[in-house]
């Protein structure tokens, strides 16, 4: 038989969008010069076209007559993980985990399929990246294992795929996307024609055989996932492992969740054991706040169902250039302009003359609207040189002519800060009937910015 027609085809590198010919700008995410050529086999009714072939078996159905009751969810046992995917994994399930070279997302895995085997379940562990006894050395120091959890290491697609059919494991690991490839695709491995196809491969897997599969996935230097994001729209649910390499925590977020919400996260701490739960975010947050300090408040967002206080440190001083200096880590740069602007035109304070420094501690990234008022009370603390009381919790959004309006969830708020010893807390006014009356803890209503930071002198 004659060789599979052979053609070129460009993608773009940030969406996957296909082109026949090279384009400077991409239709679909509007980026400039993202398009790479590849060459692309068309194969003919064998591999992997054949196995997405219509079965006979396959046939519409009513909604109605579909039965859900072996659709019951694979709980981990690692609860931070399982809050992330709503509440466990989902059979049949396509999982995309994704974050930086080093972060901790194999460990993570591993630690799951630990959990996973111990209760009764069938894993296996795919890896094109590391050979059998790296795995060991690695797998040594999260705990023992049993033979529930059975590990190949392979980067040919076809035999990956014939192995997973013919295993039949509870929940599949691939680790990573980036070095599987596909013999009718002509490219390396790691581009985008090869990730998409072994995507699409593993979906049909996942799908036909009712196992919940999760893939590993490496982010580039601009926080994408390495090859085309085209992968975030294959897959059923999309998990980043966020953090500094260099600190202990991690974060993980689902990002996309079709069996689930899509604003829970999981914290961890790196430990020489492996990575173990942080159940209590808002504690571990906010260890070592400093006392008395000007610049300093906390303050309350929400991710997902979970109030997590976070203390917001601003520093203000008399600029020496000609343009003021603004800078935010953790917070949105672009809000922090704002609510400056919001402060110097409604409260008379002269911060066009002051840079301004917001940093958000612990490293986590928030741009919750509630953060708002913390962000205000920071700055002003630090302007004035007053410091805020270490009992006082806020949160609230500020409106561009200083008003403080409602935010969701004001009850969980304040529950979380009572549980952590916080006396007062400074809210929106019209938050005050849906928060309730909780003992211990004084709830202060304001309605504007003066009133706000009235409260604190």
């Amino acid at each position: 038989m004659a060789n599979a027609k052979r053609t070129t085809v460009f993608f773009c590198s940030s969406c996957g969008y296909e082109s026949s010919k090279w384009l400077g700008q991409c239709p679909g995410c509007r980026e400039w010069n993202t398009f790479v050529e590849e060459n692309v086999g068309k194969p003919s009714g064998s591999g992997a076209a054949r196995r997405g072939s219509a079965s006979g078996s396959n046939v519409p159905a009513r909604l109605s007559e579909i039965e859900l009751e072996n659709e019951e969810r694979i709980l981990t046992g690692i609860e931070e993980f399982d809050r992330v995917l709503g509440g466990g994994i989902v059979p049949g399930s396509l999982v995309l985990v994704g974050g930086d070279p080093g972060i901790g997302k194999s460990t993570l895995l591993l630690q799951v399929c630990r959990e996973l085997s111990i209760r009764g379940n069938d894993i296996l562990y795919v890896s094109g990246e590391e050979s059998k006894k790296q795995i060991k050395m690695r797998a040594l120091r999260l705990g023992d294992f049993n033979d529930r959890l059975t590990v190949f290491c392979e980067t040919d697609l076809d035999v990956v795929s014939e192995t997973i059919s013919r295993y039949k494991p509870r929940v599949a690991v691939v680790d990573s996307i980036q070095t599987m490839y596909c013999d009718s695709v002509s490219s390396a491995p790691g581009s985008v024609s090869q990730v998409r196809e072994a995507a699409s491969v593993l979906l049909r897997l996942s799908k036909s055989l009712n196992i919940a599969i999760f893939i590993v996935g490496h982010v580039t230097k601009e926080g994408m996932v390495a090859g085309p994001r085209v992968l975030e729209h294959i897959v059923d649910s999309v998990l980043y492992f966020e953090g500094d390499r260099y600190a202990s925590y991690r974060i993980l977020r689902g990002v996309k969740n079709r069996f689930g919400s899509t604003n829970e996260i999981g914290v961890f701490e790196m430990c020489p054991e492996g990575l173990m739960q942080v159940r209590n975010p808002s504690e571990y947050l906010l260890s070592g706040r400093p006392q008395d300090a000007s610049g300093s408040v906390v303050a309350c967002a929400m991710e997902g169902s979970r109030p997590v206080l976070l203390e917001i440190q601003a520093l203000v001083s008399k600029t020496s250039f000609g343009f003021p200096k603004r800078q935010a880590t953790g917070a949105d740069i672009n809000r922090l302009n704002l609510l400056m602007a919001v402060l110097e035109k409604r409260l008379g304070l002269k911060t066009s003359e002051c840079d301004a420094y917001v940093n958000v501690a612990g490293g986590m990234k928030m741009v919750e609207p509630a953060m708002d008022l913390g962000i205000v009370m920071a700055v002003v603390s630090s302007f004035r040189n007053r410091a805020i009381p270490g009992d006082v919790m806020v949160f609230g959004e500020v409106g561009l002519s200083g008003e403080i309006r409602n935010v969701s969830m004001p009850e969980l708020r304040v529950q979380e800060a009572k549980k952590l010893g916080f006396t007062t807390c400074i809210m929106p006014e019209t938050a005050l009937s849906h928060a309730g009356s909780i003992e211990g803890i004084e709830l202060k209503g304001v309605k504007n910015l003066s009133e706000a930071l009235t409260l604190i002198g």
